[in-house]
């Protein structure tokens, strides 16, 4: 069985309970393949980045395998503003997020609600130039476990959808996203759009943010903010400390 967002935010669970943690989110038009479904909970794997946890059935709409296979062969279209609207057939309005997909509302089959949309979108791979520029759309969005979007983002949803915004595929933890690129030497060695990862005293990798110019960067950590990077790490000059030590830095493009 197949599913799509159908919600502007859906929160993914590490279990089928409402007390348990989000992990992650589903954002409007995300698809993603149904593991296993009771009548309250769904384990759920999304089509973009293989992530797996568990859904509210009441929060998504079944599709068929040939429209997931369709969504997953097109292009994908999202939402360019900090908050859109899609239009139903019938006039109401569903509030959408950046980073939300519109890949799926010319296909009349899953389309079923007629929804239409007349805002800003976005395809296709940009150059390594426009991430900051993205980045910054996400600036003081305040921090959320698992969070995917401007009103609430952990460090590595923030990575993710950086990338995604600009045409690149990153998988949605620090530690997984670690394992992709070619690392750096040195920070000299950095270009403004480079991921720099952080460990913790055992050596996992707990944080990971995005490079800028003059050896700042943009993560998410409390809020999206920017901050100075040395050899040792992420220096925050409102505590006057180092909070993140450096591990390693990763050039994707």
């Amino acid at each position: 069985m197949f599913g799509i967002c159908n919600l502007a935010i859906v929160p993914i669970r590490a279990e089928a309970s409402d007390r348990s943690e989000q992990v992650s989110q589903l954002l409007f038009g995300e698809h993603f393949k149904i593991i296993e479904l009771s009548a309250k909970w769904a384990q759920v794997e999304l089509a973009f980045d293989g992530y797996i946890g568990w859904i509210d059935t009441k929060q998504f709409q079944l599709i068929s395998q040939e429209d997931y296979l369709l969504l997953s062969e097109s292009p994908i279209i999202l939402n360019a503003d900090l908050i859109e609207y899609v239009t139903t057939g019938n006039n109401q309005l569903i509030p959408i997020p950046l980073g939300a997909s519109l890949s799926f509302l010319e296909n009349e089959a899953i389309n079923t609600n007629k929804l239409s949309f007349d805002g800003m979108k976005i395809c296709g791979i940009k150059p390594k130039s426009e991430l900051i520029k993205t980045a910054f759309m996400y600036l003081n969005a305040p921090y959320l476990w698992g969070g995917k979007t401007p009103f609430g983002i952990d460090c590595s949803g923030f990575t993710q959808m950086v990338y995604k915004l600009n045409g690149y595929q990153l998988f949605r933890d620090a530690s997984q996203q670690a394992s992709q690129g070619i690392p750096l030497s040195f920070i000299e060695e950095s270009e403004p759009g480079d991921l720099a990862f952080f460990d913790n005293d055992e050596g996992n990798i707990i944080h990971v943010g995005i490079l800028m110019e003059n050896n700042y960067i943009i993560h998410a950590s409390g809020k999206v903010r920017i901050d100075r990077l040395d050899h040792l790490g992420i220096y925050n000059a409102d505590t006057n400390r180092h909070t993140h030590k450096l591990r390693v830095i990763k050039k994707i493009i």
